[in-house]
């Protein structure tokens, strides 16, 4: 009887072998997303800096996916995070000042994924509104990340095998720079893009923003950590992006390749080989799409981007041929009154059409009564210099066009739209801006006048003022 029970176990085996992968192959996929905030995305090793110190991101872009051509709708915060929770375009959801909300009843990440069994939770900076449209279970922190709650988390959802959902969002390296360690970086030896003038000031607080972004890079660092320690790697897709660029000049704010091209870096073992880079035009809007198709959900028609997946996979090596930005100073703190931009990217192309060149360009950093002791530096050296007064001068007016050919020309600095060579080029991509802001309900500089109402610092006073 033993020998017939014991034979009887073992030809089953085999079927509960294949039971198990069966069971395996159908869990649903976790999702970790780590945001940095105000990184340029060329300041990271595995996008060719040479002074920066990132071993941990370099090492993910080595086990994953490395995207070169990533793109975000909007240089600033609030409508990027907004963008990438919603899936849609900064114009439609409301979201497009700096410091915004988006439309009552607008959905999020957390409205899809939900439903479908996740829990979805955010750790570290919001920066979105209102609530309503971000239901997030929090993971809170006073200032910092902090890793022990993110632990705690893993170990929860490992302990109850619940698929889940979680965003990391870093404050670094955004501005005051005063994390990780300067002095692992020589300012005298240190590289700086050409659009900077090169002042003693600049290079010392350039060593700062690279000590930010290396603080970064130990958070990513403990994140992978964690995955690997409660076994959560293999069955996690891991997501680094750089956000939007640097608070110095032609960065954040712009929409040139320095304000709103971004690092994204994806692993997930059994899908994505490792190792493996994409030159596909993809954007924020993408991510939302990724992980709906991820979790086994429906596809959602309204939504602006597109799955990663077969990029993932290599089934494809394009899903779009353009990516759209745009820029709302109005609102920003020690901003201009108004200086609206918007923009297309192409394959070799980048049209940047500034709606009231009339206007100066302005910004905290560089306006206002606390402007940075190097950007005092570059007005000194400008008052002596022909072309650092150039510089200045390009950094705070700008022409109505602008036309670069990003393949040979990363840094926009040689400006092709008056050149007849590029006429037809010039109107392609103004055609296609045109198409996309009509899409989104974007009236140009009479959606630039209106930012306030979306602001809710602003909103309730001029609903006040429009009562009496």
């Amino acid at each position: 009887m033993r020998k017939t029970v014991f034979t009887f176990i073992v030809l089953l085996l085999p079927f509960f072998a294949c039971a198990q992968k069966v069971q395996n192959t159908n869990k649903k996929t976790n999702v970790v997303f780590i945001l940095a905030d105000d990184c340029t995305h060329w300041d990271i090793g595995c996008y060719g800096s040479i002074d920066s110190k990132t071993p941990n991101i370099d090492k993910l872009a080595q086990q994953g996916i490395q995207f070169n051509r990533c793109y975000q709708a909007a240089p600033m915060c609030s409508p990027t995070r907004q963008n990438i929770y919603t899936g849609l375009y900064p114009v439609k959801t409301g979201a497009y000042p700096n410091h915004s909300r988006v439309y009552d009843g607008t959905k999020s990440i957390v409205h899809y994924l939900k439903p479908l069994g996740y829990r979805v939770a955010l750790a570290g900076k919001k920066h979105f509104g209102p609530r309503e449209s971000f239901p997030f279970e929090t993971i809170e922190s006073k200032k910092e990340l902090d890793f022990d709650k993110i632990e705690d988390f893993f170990a929860e959802v490992k302990n109850n095998d619940t698929p889940f959902a979680l965003m990391i969002c870093s404050r670094q390296p955004h501005t005051p720079w005063d994390k990780g360690d300067p002095d692992m970086y020589n300012p005298k030896s240190i590289t700086l893009p050409p659009y900077y003038i090169d002042t003693k000031e600049i290079r010392e607080v350039f060593c700062k923003y690279l000590a930010e972004i290396n603080y970064l890079d130990q958070q990513v660092g403990k994140t992978m950590n964690l995955l690997n320690k409660y076994g959560l790697s293999e069955n996690t897709l891991l997501i680094f992006a750089s956000e939007q660029g640097n608070s110095l000049p032609f960065a954040k704010y712009t929409c040139y390749e320095a304000g709103v091209k971004s690092a994204l870096i994806a692993r997930l073992p059994g899908v994505i080989k490792p190792g493996i880079t994409s030159d596909a035009i993809v954007e924020y809007n993408d991510l939302l799409p990724t992980y709906i198709d991820l979790a086994g959900g429906e596809k959602v028609e309204n939504l602006d981007g597109t799955s990663l997946i077969p990029l993932f996979k290599q089934e494809k090596n394009k899903v779009k041929d353009f990516a759209f930005s745009l820029q709302t100073t109005r609102g920003v703190n020690s901003g201009s009154d108004h200086f609206g931009i918007r923009s297309v990217v192409g394959e070799k192309f980048r049209y940047v059409w500034n709606l009231t060149p009339e206007a100066e360009f302005r910004n905290g950093t560089i306006s206002g009564t606390h402007k940075s002791p190097w950007y005092n530096s570059w007005l000194e050296e400008a008052t002596k210099s022909e072309r650092a007064k150039q510089i200045v001068h390009n950094y705070r007016y700008r022409p109505e066009e602008e036309l670069y050919d990003i393949s040979k020309d990363k840094y926009c600095l040689n400006n092709l739209a008056e050149d007849p060579e590029f006429k037809s080029i010039k109107k392609e991509l103004r055609s296609k801006l045109l198409e996309w802001m009509e899409e989104c309900g974007d009236k140009g500089q009479q959606t630039e006048m209106e930012a306030f109402y979306h602001m809710p610092k602003y909103e309730s006073k001029l609903k006040k003022q429009e009562k009496k």
